[in-house]
């Protein structure tokens, strides 16, 4: 026991305790990297290709396009399924091809909105993605439940958007990027919490390495398609 050897129980668990705030703070800090890292990339890629018309038709006025736009949902289910299978530095040089990628598909936003809305609408999603991270990082309230929830109203909104390419309805689209916020402002704060949770179940660094990815693009996820709903309804189309 700590107190054969005059240390005091209550020392060994501060000092415990302590050394698993300071190693969280740096894996969230390495989260949080890692996702405006591909934001930013992405956002890169999406300004110089909208801005560039013979890329944009390139890509986007041939088959090339259905590549460019599914390429990510693949890489998506390739990270989340096999990232423990893979070494840590697969998965970032994946994540990083991930972030370029959808890039690419955000060329249409670029394209379709005006410049000033596009950095309108990126500034009130950051702030709006920073408190709701805040909150899931520091309560103390289990947000499991609530998290099968948001991820029920994610398939609905997904159905609903396929329903929605047939039909073509605008109160219908309204109707989906007003759930859409509402679910993705839920699911930061969830996916925050659920990061900060695998952190303490890490058993070794490159298990950790490998979760900071994935956790990553989870937060990526929110951002880009909190941004997305928040451009169909506040941002300002191109004449």
């Amino acid at each position: 026991m700590a107190e054969d050897y005059g240390i005091p129980l209550t020392t060994v668990r501060g000092a415990a305790r302590a050394e698993i705030d300071a190693g969280l703070r740096a894996y969230m800090l390495r989260v949080y990297n890692y996702m405006a890292s591909g934001v930013v990339l992405s956002g890169i890629v999406a300004y110089v290709v909208a801005n560039t018309p013979a890329l944009f038709n390139a890509i986007f006025g041939t088959p090339l396009m259905w590549v460019v736009i599914l390429a990510p949902l693949g890489l998506v289910f390739l990270l989340s399924a096999r990232v423990h299978k893979m070494s840590a530095a697969a998965a970032q040089a994946s994540y990083w091809v991930f972030a370029g990628l959808m890039g690419l598909s955000l060329a249409t936003v670029f394209a379709h909105y005006t410049g000033v809305s596009v950095a309108r609408v990126f500034f009130i999603t950051a702030g709006t993605f920073g408190a709701m991270s805040l909150y899931g990082y520091t309560t103390k309230r289990d947000l499991t439940n609530i998290g099968s929830f948001l991820f029920m109203g994610l398939i609905g909104i997904i159905i609903a958007s396929v329903v929605n390419l047939f039909l073509a309805s605008s109160a219908l689209h309204f109707a989906i990027s007003v759930i859409g916020v509402l679910v993705f402002v839920g699911l930061t704060a969830f996916d925050t919490q659920r990061i900060k949770s695998e952190y303490l179940e890490s058993d070794s660094a490159e298990i950790a390495g490998k979760k900071a990815i994935l956790g990553a693009l989870r937060l990526y996820l929110d951002f880009i398609n909190l941004f997305t709903m928040l451009l169909s309804l506040f941002g300002q189309q191109r004449e």
